[in-house]
């Protein structure tokens, strides 16, 4: 049976494609075929690289373009798509050529805290800022609006008054190991039916 490819795009430090990369590194069904990254520097790309896969580079005007995007995707045999810390907007042509095959993970319980801006540190201030009392981990289906695509999975955390965002942030990245892998392997087999 072909292996489904994952193309995992990432925009900083990659640790949630390296969680990805190592979680399906023994996967006799899936390959964690290319990373993709629209900043150079990010530190995902050595990440990967360090594990074995190829990476590659894609800036703002090459990520919209479809010219690019498309025939990288094709050279790869890529077969499904996971954004993991990505922080352009995917290209709707990405979107049609990959219908319910591109997921996304956000950093608080959705649809609060989503949309343009909120991303990385943003959200937990804001999370921090409303008193919330929990928080959480959204895994959902990309769509050409931000952050409104359907959702797939949440886990929660519990949070204290005295948690800084700092702290809220660590609670959150936890749910983040502990489970994106498994919910891009339950997708991929309701996907695939593997």
């Amino acid at each position: 049976m072909k292996k489904i490819n994952i193309a995992i795009f990432v925009s900083g430090g990659g640790t949630n494609c390296e969680n990805l990369i190592k979680y399906f590194s023994g996967s006799e069904s899936v390959n964690c075929a290319l990373v993709v990254s629209n900043k150079a520097d990010a530190y995902a790309l050595v990440r990967a690289e360090r594990l074995g896969v190829p990476t590659a580079v894609a800036t703002k005007p090459e990520l919209n373009d479809e010219t690019v995007m498309m025939p990288l995707m094709e050279r790869y045999g890529i077969d499904f798509v996971v954004l993991a810390g990505f922080l352009p907007l995917v290209p709707n042509f990405l979107i049609e050529a990959f219908p319910r095959r591109i997921i996304n993970i956000h950093p608080a319980l959705l649809p609060k805290y989503g949309g343009k801006g909120m991303w990385g540190h943003h959200v937990h201030e804001a999370v921090k800022a409303a008193g919330e009392t929990e928080t959480g981990m959204t895994v959902h289906y990309v769509t050409p609006v931000c952050d409104s695509g359907e959702i797939i999975a949440q886990y929660k955390t519990a949070l204290s008054p005295t948690d800084t965002a700092d702290d809220i942030a660590e609670k959150e990245h936890h749910l983040e190991m502990a489970y994106y892998p498994k919910v891009v392997e339950q997708v991929l087999r309701e996907t695939f039916g593997l």
